[in-house]
């Protein structure tokens, strides 16, 4: 039993924070933010379909079409750009939708289009995608 009560008395307490633990984490951590961070900052999900993928035969959401005249539609029905958020507002709301497709004429000015996407940011719709015809036809070969 002496020895034991000796060696209790030979052991000392030690009142330092452990730094190596500490900065493995943050050094860890600090990597992590660095690689998630940009992942992280995102916009609007484009996929750009291709010659050799299907189409969406019924899309499951609301289709926003807006004509080279500037004329905005949701779904069949004209709406003005006054008018434009309530109309979409309740047309999301009626059909519950989680999805919103955006048809733009080719012609149309880039910032009309940026002013869709911003209302439709505004309404925190979950998902927005843009509808494009696919580059080669069925059949004609795809670009690689």
């Amino acid at each position: 039993m002496g020895r034991r009560r000796r060696h209790r008395d030979t052991l000392q307490v030690s009142s330092e924070i452990n730094m190596t633990a500490l900065l493995d984490l943050a050094f860890n951590l600090l990597v992590i933010f660095m690689i998630t961070a940009p992942m992280m900052a995102g916009g609007v999900e484009v996929q750009v379909p291709r010659a050799s993928a299907e189409s969406i035969a019924t899309p499951e959401g609301i289709m926003v079409s807006m004509t080279q005249d500037g004329g905005l539609y949701i779904g069949e029905a004209r709406a003005s750009w006054e008018e434009f958020e309530p109309a979409l507002t309740d047309a999301v709301r009626e059909r519950q939708a989680t999805a919103v497709y955006l048809r733009a004429d080719e012609r149309i000015e880039y910032g009309n289009v940026l002013r869709v996407l911003g209302a439709m940011k505004s309404l925190d719709i979950a998902s927005v995608g843009l509808v494009a015809d696919p580059e080669n036809p069925a059949g004609s070969g795809a670009r690689r």
